[in-house]
């Protein structure tokens, strides 16, 4: 039987995770180290870049898909990573919005440069 999530290079996420995985406090150590060695597989594998090469990987793909529960470490890991990825792109902004008695929404607008 092939060995699950071969990759001959290793995954880094420098965009959303410039310090590393494990540096940047959201993953355990061992998560870290699984999302680096096994990563880039299992982003071909969602992406549909690599075919699966034995039944851990299919499920895997299930899971990706919402198909199945995450179980496996790899699975969870993975899991874990798409979730950060999706709070990362949460959009906050420091001006806030007050309802008008129509409805209307006001930002305002503070001209700090007009001396």
């Amino acid at each position: 039987m092939q060995p699950s999530f071969v990759s001959q290079r290793r995954f880094f996420d420098d965009r959303n995770f410039p310090k590393g995985f494990t540096r940047s406090g959201r993953f355990t150590l061992n998560e870290g180290n699984v999302l680096e060695k096994h990563g880039l597989a299992m982003f071909e594998l969602e992406e549909g870049k690599r075919t699966p090469t034995n039944d851990e990987e299919q499920r895997f793909i299930s899971v990706c898909k919402g198909e199945e529960p995450a179980t496996t470490l790899y699975e969870k890991t993975w899991m874990k990573y798409k979730h950060r990825l999706a709070e990362k792109r949460k959009f906050h902004t420091v001006f806030g919005t007050k309802k008008l008695a129509d409805g209307n929404e006001d930002f305002s607008y503070v001209d700090t440069d007009s001396d």
